[in-house]
């Protein structure tokens, strides 16, 4: 019983070890254009030398360059928060003069701009036309003007309009005025 469990012992070793060699499959050595058992064509590989491992390469050092960044002054109108009292309107601050109102907005879709001071007192008949002052386009986050030629202590709205501002996708109109409160020159 011991001679029959190490005959096979030895049998499973050799066929460890000798693979398909062991049952005589593997005599055969396959060379280029060997079709003979409807196989594809083998090519016959020659043992060869190992080559070495690839060692990773150390380069000198070079220095870096230093990185130079100037950054310009950041403009203080970019930074502004706008309150935004109606959604639909552009926010107007409006800052009385001497006779004068000064006029800020945030720049709205590169549009050119008209700017009036229009007199809230009463008067009979059909209203007077405002007055519009035309303003370029800016290129910075917000637009100025300054009205000026009006009467110290009366009251005025200010009305603001963006004629170019476009439309979105679903056809409506970009944001396009805007008006203040009533405010009086100084």
């Amino acid at each position: 019983m011991r001679h029959t469990r190490i005959a096979i012992a030895l049998a499973a070793t050799s066929l460890t070890l000798g693979g398909c060699a062991a049952f005589g499959l593997g005599e055969r050595t396959a060379t280029t254009g060997d079709t003979e058992r409807g196989g594809e064509s083998w090519l016959l590989v020659q043992q060869g030398q190992a080559t070495p491992s690839p060692t990773a390469s150390r380069g000198a050092p070079t220095p870096t360059p230093e990185a130079s960044l100037s950054v310009p002054a950041v403009d203080p109108r970019c930074t502004k928060l706008w309150p935004r009292t109606d959604p639909a309107l552009i926010p107007v601050e409006v800052t009385p003069g001497r006779g004068s109102l000064r006029v800020d907005w945030p720049t709205q879709f590169s549009s050119n701009y008209r700017v009036a001071a229009v007199p809230q007192k009463l008067v009979t008949g059909p209203q007077p036309e405002p007055v519009w002052k035309e303003v370029a386009p800016g290129s910075g986050c917000a637009m100025s003007t300054t009205l000026t030629g009006l009467t110290p202590g009366a009251a005025y709205i200010v009305w603001l309009d963006a004629p170019n501002t476009g439309r979105r996708l679903d056809g409506t109109r970009n944001l396009y005025s805007g008006r203040s409160g009533v405010v009086y020159p100084k």
